[in-house]
């Protein structure tokens, strides 16, 4: 190991990170209170002891609170940890540990993992100097709009790590990109994968992480794509893989949506270690209480990241431009959002800075953003989260529409008000239908099948004795808890996973499908499957031959969602009709075909749909849609409204028909009964479309 006298050479103080230059790198780094700052350069991923130590002169390489250094003779490779001097006084928030080995907040990319500590030094992944070459081909984003989306929510990992998928590189960004045909038979159009920042693979004591850290909600560097999910294990490989990924699925015109986690890191709260953020600027870069001692915890991780103070605010702003404008990605879903609501001192904040500014920031106006509209602490703003460019996880369309399809009474009126777009949340403001993402199941919870094969939830393979995991999971097992031999019990499951399907997608709004449901993926009851990197969360490739019929059913919504801008108006529904003669562009009615009574205890509801006036003339018509949605536990006669009964209807599906017959994807399915009294089958829906369309103007 030998000291590297810091250079007379000077570029910029900005930007952040290790930053290539012609003849070597220039190292940048935020803070505050440090007195000494060094760059240690290693030459292994095992090295324990840096090659060269880089010092820092404050009189040259010091601007402000920004440490700025240009060291000749590295590039692209070049392997680091950053070390900061300076006073440990954690009762009032300083942690400075000269010893400890520091991640690079702006690290690009991160290579091997913790290493056994050397007594109190911590050895953390070292970061990886990386040049931002790559040949993009002419990709630009594709920029669709969110009211044309169909979100397909998988894990990189466990999408292909099964034998079963057969890939030749399972569990990796390669892996997915050779299940692009897949995703593109699916009809959907953007994927959203859970978080690809780098988190642990091991602990810090070199250890595998227990439990196991399978779904990677806990960052170690918000600019570094996950090293763990590269096929090439050589430092910096992961850039160029997760690229090559991105452009494959662009180039099947698919978007891709990361889930992105600014609301903690892997640090912990002061318990935890010194690995980044606390070694730099622990009173900058976190919420503290009691002095500073204490961690404030809004995300339920141990501790809250300082979102709106001005330093973390910029390093959010810099990290989702840089996926944005050096990844091509095309939006952001943001994990735990709430807590960006919340100031300094965790209170909630009328306009919170961070908010708005990515909502208005230049760069990012092509860009999805999306929120999970809450916090670990009860803060609660699904229909109220930022301003109109905001979309959001609508918690109370996956809530009530579970409720409406389990039988639970007085939901007729939840389930209108889902199916229409969600407006008593989001028109108020100048919001659209399509700033609601519906969802029936995600990776937070039961999956689809599970959700109709289990009554409770059965965590106990997490080792916190089922204590874990959501306890309402408005789920019903129909006559067994779990895996059943019985033919009526598995039918009532199929057709409710159906009937939930077909709801999502001809809803208003922007339907998010968690990955397998088309296939009835299972996690055997378990709904918080965060520490299960096995089969229980892997996705099981066999299904998808043996549901074949789901699959086909699902494929066929999607393309049918796709062609109709009936199901996915810009505009939320009136109840009129556009000009004099038509239908409205929506009505309510009872099963007797007359008006709803919204105040009874009934589980049955028609709704008839206008067709959305046409806007293209190169474009297939739209159609009128008539559904019929029984979510009660007996067969059931519905009458057709008066007013529709001119229309030549045609069956689109119908749940409780087997496959193929649940389906027609050409629109060419059987008339309803001439006497217009449809006998719905319990639990079970049917939609009609209408065979003689609106003229093209």
């Amino acid at each position: 190991m030998s000291d590297h006298p810091s250079s007379l050479r000077f570029t910029h103080p900005l930007p952040y990170g290790a930053i290539c230059h012609d003849g070597g790198v220039q190292f940048v780094v935020f803070s505050r209170r440090a007195t000494a700052m060094r760059v240690l350069l290693y030459d292994d991923a095992n090295d324990r002891e840096p090659a060269e130590i880089v010092r820092f002169d404050p009189e040259l390489n010091r601007w402000g609170d920004i440490w700025s250094v240009f060291v000749h003779g590295v590039g692209p490779g070049q392997l680091y940890h950053f070390q900061a001097d300076g006073p440990f006084d954690p009762d009032h928030g300083l942690r400075f540990n000269g010893r400890a080995r520091l991640i690079d907040p702006y690290a690009k990319a991160l290579t091997g993992d913790f290493l056994a500590p050397d007594g109190d030094v911590l050895q953390p992944p070292k970061c990886v100097v990386v040049g931002d070459e790559f040949d993009w081909r002419g990709d630009r984003h594709i920029n669709r709009g969110l009211d044309e989306t169909v979100i397909y929510e998988l894990h990189v990992r466990g999408f292909t790590r099964d034998e079963s998928s057969g890939v030749e590189h399972p569990g990796t960004y390669r892996g997915l990109v050779e299940k692009i045909p897949y995703l593109k038979s699916l009809g959907i159009t953007a994927v959203e994968l859970m978080p690809v920042f780098e988190f642990p693979i091991k602990d810090c004591t070199g250890r595998p992480s227990r439990p196991v850290n399978y779904w990677g909600y806990d960052p170690l560097a918000f600019f570094a794509p996950h090293r763990g999910y590269a096929q090439d294990a050589t430092p910096g490989g992961q850039v160029r893989e997760f690229k090559e990924m991105v452009l494959a699925l662009h180039q099947a015109g698919i978007e891709v949506v990361l889930d992105v986690v600014f609301n903690h890191t892997a640090e912990g709260n002061q318990d935890g270690p010194t690995l980044s953020f606390k070694g730099l600027a622990n009173r900058v870069y976190y919420m503290l209480e009691n002095g500073g001692r204490d961690y404030r915890n809004y995300s339920g991780c141990g501790n809250t990241l300082n979102g709106n103070h001005p330093i973390v605010r910029e390093m959010i702003f810099h990290c989702l431009r840089y996926w944005v404008h050096n990844f091509h990605i095309d939006g952001f879903r943001f994990d735990l959002a709430s807590i960006l609501s919340r100031g300094r001192d965790g209170e909630l904040l009328p306009n919170p800075p961070v908010i708005e500014a990515i909502a208005e920031d230049p760069l990012l106006a092509d860009t999805k953003i999306i929120a999970e509209a809450w916090d670990a602490a009860g803060v609660y703003q699904v229909g109220s989260f930022g301003n109109r460019r905001w979309a959001e996880w609508n918690g109370r369309y996956r809530d009530e529409m579970r409720r409406f399809w389990r039988g639970d009474p007085n939901m007729i009126g939840a389930a209108a008000t889902r199916l229409a777009g969600s407006s008593d949340l989001y028109q108020n403001g100048g919001r659209r239908p399509c700033n609601s993402i519906n969802f029936i199941a995600s990776h937070d919870g039961f999956t689809l099948n599970d959700l109709v094969s289990y009554s409770e939830k059965h965590n106990e393979a997490n080792g916190e004795d089922n204590r874990d995991g959501q306890m309402e999971n408005f789920s019903y097992n129909y006559g067994a808890e779990g895996p059943s031999q019985n033919p009526a019990v598995e039918a009532v499951r199929l057709r409710q996973i159906k009937n939930m399907t077909a709801a999502l997608l001809l809803s208003q709004g922007v339907p998010m499908l968690l990955a397998g449901d088309e296939c009835r993926r299972t996690q055997r009851g378990n709904n918080n499957a965060y520490c299960q990197d096995n089969p229980i969360s892997w996705f099981d490739w066999r299904l998808v031959d043996r549901h074949a019929g789901l699959r086909r059913f699902c494929a066929a919504l999607t393309d049918f969602r796709r062609s109709q801008p009936t199901v996915r108006r810009l505009n939320f529904l009136e109840g009129r009709a556009a000009q004099p003669g038509s239908l409205p562009d929506a009505a309510w009615f009872a099963p007797s075909g007359g008006e709803v009574d919204w105040s009874a205890d009934s589980r049955s509801l028609i709704c008839l749909l206008g067709a959305a006036p046409p806007t293209d003339p190169h474009r297939p018509p739209n159609h009128h849609l008539l559904m019929l949605l029984h979510a009660g536990s007996d067969a059931r006669h519905f009458t057709l409204p008066h007013s529709v009964r001119k229309i030549d209807w045609r069956l689109l599906l119908n749940t409780a028909a087997e496959s193929p017959d649940d389906i027609y994807p050409s629109l060419d399915g059987p008339p309803p009964p001439s006497n217009n009294v449809v006998t719905m089958e319990p639990r079970s829906m049917i939609v009609f479309v209408a065979h003689d369309t609106l003229p093209q103007r």
